[in-house]
Parts: structure tokens; sequence; C-alpha cells
């Protein structure tokens, strides 16, 4: 005979499968950007399997950068998820695009102890300790030779389709930088960046250019970050001129605070469910993990798969507090 009690107790556990299939509706299809640059394709594919494994969407990766992910998120509505998007570059209309409701800040500090600018390797500063600010470097290209012209100074700067490039194309023409003997060299990929650094400190030449924190060869070289020796020039010069293409008298600078946030469509908002969404502004890295994780990836030469796995392996002291411990146990199952 089956009593009260069971039937109680049934009827809570159909509704908690109910609910929970419920949930599982509401999160559906989503798609991430997998960004080209190391932290942000370790960050996609930790929320792809969370997502999945944690709360059964169906998540799918697509390749990504700055300005063509917030292009595409603005105007099509997808991807769903942009887990590090750098807004600097693209600040005036990611603030409309949210004033309207479009897009959303999911989370706006998804990693910490951030910052960008121009760098050069601990041995170049021992040996001309001279050289304390931007306008110090500026003075002497001789000691950054360009490989294919070497009567100009090299200044690396970043590769097509990341938001950074325009502004450090604007900031080389703020500073006057041509007309002092400097070449802008863009090192043609993330890759390219990574290598034309890694070279230079491993055999001690000397090297300028953009880079940003935090990051696994920033962290494994000491790369020393220069202060620009000017200050910064104000949010509405940068952001009406620094940052945009059509900026036709860039003045000098000092680079902007940097801002990093998890961005959202407003149909994730809506349809995706509370988990999801808290799940999202929960997930905060240290920037000493992030780090650490991202010397991983380069020593093992490894995927961003690869080091998610890795990362949940590793650091559950880290991101199981993102997330209930019932989810926690779903994602630990699935990655044994």
């Amino acid at each position: 005979m089956i009593s009260n009690k069971h039937i109680k107790q049934a009827g809570l556990a159909a509704i908690f499968i109910a609910s929970s299939n419920v949930a599982l509706a509401q999160c559906g299809n989503i798609q991430i950007a997998e960004m080209n640059w190391a932290s942000a394709e370790l960050m996609a594919n930790v929320d792809k399997i969370i997502l999945e494994e944690g709360y059964g969407c169906d998540v799918s990766l697509v390749p990504g950068a700055t300005t063509t992910t917030f292009a595409s998120m603005n105007t099509k509505g997808q991807p769903d998820v942009a887990p590090e998007m750098w807004i600097n570059s693209v600040v005036k209309p990611l603030h409309k695009a949210m004033d309207a409701g479009t897009l959303h800040s999911a989370n706006s500090a998804p990693i910490t102890d951030l910052g960008e600018g121009w760098w050069i390797p601990p041995h170049t500063a021992k040996a001309h300790p001279e050289l304390k600010t931007v306008l110090d470097v500026i003075k002497r290209p001789d000691l950054f030779p360009d490989k294919e012209d070497p009567s100009k100074g090299a200044f690396i700067t970043c590769p097509a389709g990341w938001g950074c490039q325009l502004v450090n194309a604007n900031l080389f023409r703020a500073f006057d930088m041509e007309n002092k003997g400097w070449k802008l060299v863009d090192p043609g990929s993330g890759a390219g960046l990574d290598g034309s650094m890694s070279k230079a400190v491993e055999r001690n030449q000397n090297w300028f250019g953009y880079y940003w924190s935090p990051t696994a060869l920033i962290g494994k070289y000491n790369m020393t970050k220069l202060d620009f020796g000017v200050p910064y020039v104000g949010s509405e010069h940068w952001d009406g001129c620094i940052v945009k293409e059509e900026c036709t008298d860039p003045k000098p600078s000092a680079w902007t605070q940097s801002e990093v946030h998890t961005i959202i469509t407003d149909k994730l908002k809506k349809n995706s469910g509370t988990e999801v969404s808290n799940y999202l502004k929960n997930r905060v890295y240290p920037g000493s993990i992030m780090n650490e994780m991202l010397v991983y990836m380069g020593d093992n030469q490894a995927s961003g798969e690869d080091a998610a796995v890795e990362f949940l392996l590793t650091k559950p002291e880290v991101w199981k507090s993102w997330v209930s411990g019932a989810t926690a146990s779903k994602v630990k199952a699935a990655i044994k």
C-alpha cells in the first residue's frame, strides 16, 4: 500500500524534475564567442563545459575578435555571449546598445588585475635605466631596429581585427613616431605577437610593443610596463577619437584604464534562466590563476578545450564557488 508520505515524495520529485526540465528548456541553444587569444579561448571552453554539463545547455563556439564579435552581437544578436570583451575600443556603441537594452554586461570584472600598455623586456630596462617612460623610448629607435629596415625602430602593435590596433595606430600618430624614426609593425596574429616578444627576450634582444596583463608571457618574462610620460587625455578624446579609425588629430595620452566585461545579448538574458545569469555573474578568474593557466597552455601547447579541462580538474577551489553544489557535482562527474 502506498502511503500519503510516498505520494507526497513522488509529487515533490515530479515537481523537481519538471522544474529542472523547464530550466533546461529555458537554457536552450547558446552561442559563445571563442575570441582569438588564449585567456578568452580558455574562458569560452570553461563556459561551454559548465553550461552543457551543469545546466543542460546546447552550446556552440564560434570564432571571434573584439570589433567583429561586438558588431555581430550588436547588429545580429549573435553570438549570445562574449566571455572576455575588452570594451575600451567599443565603449560608446556598447553603452548605446546597453542603454537600448539589446546588450548587457553579465559581469563587469571576469578577470582581476588587468592592464594594457606598452612594454619592454627586463634586460632592456636594466641595461638602459634612462628608459623609464614611453617618451624616453621614443627618443631611441636605434635600440629597437626593425628587421626589414634596421634604420627604423620597430613598435610591435596588435594584429588586425583587435580593438587595440586602432588605439596603437592613433597613439603612434599622436606621438609623431614615424617622423621620429619608428615603424608600426603588425605581427599578423596573436601567435605572431607572442612569438616576437618571446624570441626577443630569449635572445636577449630589445623589444618594444603592446601587450596586456594578466598573461603568461608578462608573468614568464617579467616584462616592464612603461609609464607613458604624459597624463591620460580624458574619456572624451579617448572615446571620441583615439579608439576610432577616423581619428584625424589624436593627442598624446597614457592608456586608459582597461575594462573587460562578459557581454550577453538581450535574448540570452531573457531566455536562459536565472541560473545561467548567476553563473556568468559569479564567474571571476583571479589574475594569478589566469596567468598560471596561460603558462600551462603555452608550455603544453594546449588548446582552449584542453586548458578548460585542466582548469576544472585542478582548480575546483575557484570554479566551485561560481555554481551550486549540485551543479558542481554534475560538472565534476563529466570531466573525470
